[in-house]
């Protein structure tokens, strides 16, 4: 069965709200919003007024957990620092999910490549999840989407060298690049195993540069913004964010495709497929 990814042009953080509602979960208990804090010195990250619709909606914590490579956001001290100037813990209630060890260890007994995902500790607090994701390039995955939230984005620092070292953080840079690949998905799968599918995805087509927002120097968007996308499949929500930029009309997308494809960014999507975790096979509802 096809698997529906709710589409609108608009970028009105009020229709935010209206995907959320459409996608027909919603998330009980105690809800964990995992968003992009953005590196100092980033442009296109996405703001907290962006989000305030939404968060506010679902009464939700936003979290994070810290970076693996020099920077604003590697230590829980800077990091929350940060979180501070940027407006994060101004607007909303925030957690540093890893701001103090030890780490949560999940299982992946089906890992392609890893068998275990180290996480955040306090994400043993929160009963579902809603992923915010800002689309866009990015320097080694090719592209940044939900699945790249689900894996890197909840991974705690030692974490994320975990995955990008294919189980090997000592290689974070050197290991096969393929294998950090298929890491990443296998991540997202200990994550929506551990939620028991109770999580809702919005993508943002906007400021889509071929830099991620970990980047304190990153280049300015290279297309015209395209819109916002919700679903209950992080498969099928990233498979349509990569359809909408290779259908875009923009001469730009030239420039963010070469950055998806040059870095193999779609086997992160057929992995996560394999994995059973959703399905590249989706139907695109179009909202007003």
């Amino acid at each position: 069965m096809k698997s529906k990814v709710y589409f609108t042009k608009s970028l009105d953080p009020k229709k935010v709200k209206e995907l959320y509602k459409l996608v027909g979960k919603e998330l009980g208990g105690n809800v964990a919003i995992k968003l992009h804090s953005g590196e100092t010195g980033n442009q296109n990250f996405l703001r907290p007024e962006f989000w305030e619709e939404i968060i506010n909606l679902v009464d939700g914590t936003a979290v994070e957990c810290n970076t693996a490579y020099e920077g604003t956001r590697n230590t829980t001290e800077k990091h929350l620092k940060t979180l501070e100037e940027h407006g994060w813990s101004r607007y909303f209630r925030f957690d540093l999910l890893d701001a103090e060890g030890p780490d949560l260890v999940l299982d992946i007994p089906n890992g392609k490549c890893i068998k275990k995902n180290y996480v955040g500790k306090n994400l043993e607090k929160y009963d579902s999840l809603l992923v915010l994701s800002h689309f866009k390039g990015h320097p080694m995955g090719g592209y940044g989407g939900a699945l790249k939230q689900l894996s890197i984005g909840i991974a705690s620092s030692f974490g994320k060298a975990y995955i990008h070292g294919a189980g090997e953080p000592e290689k974070i840079w050197t290991a096969d690049h393929d294998s950090f690949l298929i890491s990443m998905a296998d991540a997202a799968k200990s994550i929506v195993d551990y939620f028991e599918n109770e999580i809702v995805y919005i993508n943002v087509m906007k400021n889509m540069s071929v830099d991620c927002d970990c980047c304190a120097v990153a280049e300015d968007p290279c297309l015209a913004d395209i819109g916002m996308l919700a679903s209950t499949d992080p498969v099928a929500i990233d498979k349509a964010c990569l359809d909408l930029v290779y259908a875009s009309e923009d001469e730009g997308k030239a420039h963010l495709i070469e950055r998806i494809e040059s870095r193999n960014g779609i086997l992160t999507v057929k992995a996560a497929e394999e994995l059973g975790i959703g399905t590249t096979d989706y139907e695109l509802i179009e909202v007003l």
